[in-house]
């Protein structure tokens, strides 16, 4: 028995199909619209479904380009129309759609489709990209220079802080369903067979300077064949160009890779973000069947948004993982989080943020002499060693100021004052 979803603003076909189905012995769940059909999907993944195009909140086929962003595109989906165009058809199958059904739908064709469709091996979730992120300013603006960019170069570096979105930025040009080829992963030539085979397909690497030498050839290699068998490179890197060269790159091949780049966001500067994108790496992996169903609770989403994550995406990704793996119950709480990225800190007083733990071992005249003297050198440099500025800062009579500043061992006792 297989499970099929119906989603049809007119109440009519759905109770006519999920009739007929349910006769023929599938398990038949039917939505009204977008809306409930995201619910419903959020919750559970169905068999095969059933999509009108035409409905009042949400058309279906932007509705099936969002279960494509977050990789829930993982089952087989049928369009249904009475008034769709042949572009409207064509745009859907290039989406994932494996089939169109014209209204009024003849039970022959529909069972044929369903038979068709069903028989198909499982799709495999599709990767999280750009599109997922709807609410974010900065992932949004970074999804729109990346198309402009991909739309005029079929090669497009990402320079990268230390930690980054690398792979989730270069999943948001590839084609779902086409061919995706790591070369930092492949220690064998690359040939033109396997590219041919790879039409259509994305060229990958997460950081050139980790390359060996054949792999740099390989880059090399398919950077002159982007063309002619239709494939995509991108690439990223931390280093600069004269970083690369100096550790051995061929300066043509530098030259030419740094020719068309995109610039991309720090973990710190996404810091706002975390509690999405976990959400939706949480969501990939479920649909992937590599983690069980879970949630995380709002307090586990602020605990990873206070994480640095001097790793990046993939650190993060790791994190999700392990938590939904190790989780006891299907919420996953902050304890959990605590538990994983700061392990034995939940039996211990929480450290005030902002204090060094060492501070908190010294003596109370030792820990005092310390933070007067971080405090005093900080408001030094802001101040650029204005006295006058220094004293109205923090409050201090200059004469005062200056004895405590000399005990402190910061300036010397002559009484100059530096304006």
């Amino acid at each position: 028995m297989s499970q099929i979803l119906v989603i049809d603003d007119e109440v009519g076909i759905r109770e006519l199909l999920s009739e007929i189905l349910t006769d023929e012995g599938h398990d038949v769940a039917t939505c009204e619209n977008a809306a409930a059909a995201r619910a419903w999907r959020n919750a559970r993944r169905p068999d095969l479904v059933l999509l009108d195009i035409w409905m009042p909140d949400t058309d279906g086929v932007t509705l099936l380009k969002e279960w494509a962003a977050n990789g829930q595109l993982n089952m087989p989906v049928i369009m249904m129309s009475g008034h769709a165009t042949i572009d409207t058809a064509v745009e859907a199958t290039k989406i994932g759609a494996v089939g169109f059904l014209e209204k009024p739908i003849g039970m022959q064709k529909l069972f044929a489709a369903i038979k068709q469709a069903l028989e198909r091996a499982p799709k495999p979730a599709g990767a999280l990209t750009l599109a997922a992120f709807t609410r974010s300013a900065l992932l949004k603006d970074l999804k729109k220079r990346l198309e402009q960019v991909a739309a005029k170069s079929r090669s497009v570096l990402l320079r990268a802080p230390p930690a980054s979105i690398v792979e989730l930025a270069a999943r948001t040009l590839h084609t779902p369903g086409k061919a995706w080829l790591d070369l930092g992963q492949d220690s064998t030539p690359l040939t033109v067979e396997l590219l041919a085979a790879s039409s259509g397909g994305t060229l990958f690497c997460g950081e050139l300077a980790r390359l060996t030498r054949l792999q740099q050839k390989n880059l090399a290699f398919a950077l002159e064949r982007l063309e002619r068998h239709n494939l995509r490179l991108v690439v990223a890197t931390t280093q600069d160009m004269p970083a690369l060269i100096a550790a051995g790159w061929e300066e043509p091949l530098v030259t030419r890779l740094f020719d068309v780049c995109v610039g991309l966001p720090s973990m710190a500067e996404l810091k706002d973000d975390i509690p999405e994108l976990a959400s939706h790496l949480l969501d990939e992996l479920i649909e992937a069947g590599v983690v069980p169903r879970r949630r995380l609770s709002v307090a586990a989403q602020n605990a990873l948004r206070q994480q640095a994550w001097p790793e990046g995406y993939a650190q993060l990704k790791s994190a999700v993982k392990s938590l939904a793996l190790a989780a006891l119950e299907e919420e996953i709480s902050a304890e959990d989080v605590q538990r994983l990225l700061s392990p034995g800190a939940a039996n211990s007083p929480a450290v005030p943020p902002g204090i060094l733990p060492e501070m908190l071992a010294l003596p109370l005249r030792e820990a005092r002499e310390w933070f007067e003297r971080i405090y005093f050198e900080h408001h030094l440099k802001l101040e650029g060693g204005s006295m006058t500025r220094l004293s109205e800062k923090t409050g201090l009579e200059r004469t005062h100021l200056y004895r405590k500043l000399k005990d402190l061992g910061l300036r010397n006792s002559s009484g100059k004052e530096e304006e």
